[in-house]
């Protein structure tokens, strides 16, 4: 039995003792979304009706790669977090709640390794 009032139970980092970090790094990963989802706006607007040989080409550019890369991290990494929350919110079974968490980390790693494994491909023409 703790001797800690209810005040003193809540502060700091929470039950689950990261919740601290996990408001900041949605955060974070919001702020670095806003250049990063306009570029690649730019990016799929540029290119428009292009030539697969023209989007070859403007991956293999390093700056166009490296930019791609961190989109696609930071937008996966952002939607796994958001869709944690709501997990983590409104699904109230232990075991249901453990195995979303799961797909949903799957999902995004996935998603981010694929989409990694394309940028790659194209910018090394392998």
């Amino acid at each position: 039995m703790s001797m800690k009032s209810e005040l003193g139970k809540v502060r700091g980092l929470g039950a689950a003792h990261d919740g601290t970090q996990h408001f900041w790094m949605q955060r974070v990963t919001a702020v670095a979304n806003v250049p990063l989802v306009l570029y690649l706006l730019y990016f799929i607007i540029a290119h428009l009706g292009a030539s697969r040989g023209a989007v070859l080409a403007s991956v293999k550019n390093p700056f166009s790669a490296v930019a791609l890369a961190l989109a696609m991290i930071s937008i996966c990494w952002h939607m796994k977090l958001g869709l944690q929350m709501v997990i983590e919110d409104y699904v109230h079974g232990t075991a249901t709640k453990l195995v979303t968490l799961l797909l949903n980390a799957f999902f995004a790693y996935g998603l981010a390794a694929l989409g990694l494994y394309a940028i790659l491909k194209m910018n090394f023409g392998v």
